[in-house]
């Protein structure tokens, strides 16, 4: 029994505190999110200012991200995550006395220049993590996300219900429950998180290396995440305008909505703790990234043309299942092609790329589905994920490869 507790204490790569400070931090931002369409009658603004309100967040974390990101890589990645989740913290107290759309968009403005988050803990996970073993911990970032997102919209309703400011600080309660839960990720990390890219590792590593490969002039990487600006489109394109697609095409109302979402957050979760182990042992990595990416493109070019509730959910747990067995270990692959002293640039870049999705994203597909037949939702983000399976198939030499071949 002792050796079983040993091995699977091992298998964590000391990330338990990372994922709980990673999981505080993402529920602080879906206990906002409910309130969202309220803000348009509280503020008296418009649903357009609204999606400029949410996209301000990915237009100054698209600069700000790879920035953090070079930073870590000379002076570390803990005292980077520090100071983006005391930004996070500030953005939220800006959020909890905001009484104008102003207020609002500066919250989200504050938020953005300290979006190092993120890349932050891709990078810690990359220090830790062996190439053979990263894909699995990348996957638990997305796990993150649906857990925290099941749960931080009944927390946001109930903290809805306490009015302690009165009405010309409409959102009070809620930004300052999200804002504690941004104070507790900081002390997490403080006292529990440890240093994965420490001054002596730094130091030591740049005297022995011998093979130095610039990012730009990186073919391999350049390729991969050219491959995933596809993958990372296709999906958020998915994500941010599934719910406009259920209203308009499936006439389900909020409470329909919220149960397929549900159904769809739980079935990831699943995947990951059930199905992705087995199947990452007996397909290995190559393999699961192909079978992930092919289930995405069919299901996302298919579900255009789905018009009843059960098909649709149907298609929607397989491309769950397609994005729990290819996303993570695309950011994996991506991790790979560069030298350890990178990892903090490479991380911020693949978070630009996310933040360049979430902004034009949701423009796209809801224009889409304004202005033409809804079956072309689907087509585009078949083609936009066919791209990126098709790019699976090129070899990639991974660092370390390159590295051994140059001693030879």
């Amino acid at each position: 029994m002792r050796k079983k507790f040993t091995l699977k204490f091992k298998d964590d790569y000391g990330l338990n505190s990372l994922w709980i400070g990673l999981f505080v931090d993402i529920l602080g931002f879906y206990i906002v999110i409910p309130f969202l369409p309220t803000f348009i009658e509280v503020f008296n603004t418009t649903p357009f200012v609204i999606g400029l309100l949410l996209a301000t967040n990915a237009v100054f974390t698209l600069f700000f991200a790879p920035i953090w990101g070079r930073l870590s890589d000379k002076v570390g990645r803990k005292p980077i995550l520090i100071i983006s989740q005391t930004g996070t913290f500030t953005a939220f107290l800006l959020l909890a006395f905001s009484n104008s759309v102003f207020m609002l968009f500066l919250a989200r403005m504050v938020d953005g220049i300290f979006g190092g988050n993120f890349p932050m803990v891709k990078a810690i996970i990359s220090d830790k993590v062996p190439p053979k073993e990263r894909g699995l911990q990348m996957t638990n970032i997305g796990v993150c996300h649906v857990l925290a997102g099941l749960v931080g919209p009944g927390v946001g309703g109930f903290l809805s219900v306490l009015r302690l400011l009165g009405p010309e600080y409409p959102v009070f309660t809620v930004g300052m429950g999200s804002a504690g839960l941004s104070l507790i990720t900081i002390f997490i990390t403080i006292f529990f998180v440890e240093e994965s890219w420490p001054r002596e590792r730094r130091i030591k590593f740049m005297k022995k290396e011998k093979v130095n490969l610039k990012l730009r002039t990186n073919e391999d990487a350049m390729y991969l995440l050219t491959q995933y600006s596809f993958h990372t489109f296709s999906f958020t394109i998915y994500i941010s305008t599934l719910t406009i697609y259920l209203g308009i095409v499936l006439n389900l109302d909020v409470i329909g909505i919220s149960i397929l979402l549900t159904i769809s957050g739980i079935s990831r979760t699943i995947v990951r703790f059930t199905l992705f182990k087995p199947t990452l042992r007996v397909m290995g990595e190559k393999n699961m990234t192909r079978m992930g990416l092919l289930v995405v493109f069919i299901t996302f070019f298919l579900i255009g043309f789905v018009h009843d509730i059960l098909g649709f959910t149907i298609l929607m747990l397989l491309v769950s299942y397609g994005i729990s067995c290819s996303r993570g270990l695309l950011i994996s692959k991506i991790t790979q092609t560069v030298s350890p002293k990178e990892m903090g640039k490479i991380n911020g870049y693949t978070t630009t790329l996310d933040s360049l999705a979430q902004i034009f994203g949701p423009i796209i597909g809801s224009f889409i589905l304004t202005v033409s037949e809804p079956y072309w939702w689907g087509v585009l983000m078949g083609v936009l994920a066919l791209i990126a399976f098709l790019m699976v198939f090129k070899k990639i030499t991974p660092y370390h490869t390159k590295v051994e071949l140059n001693e030879e």
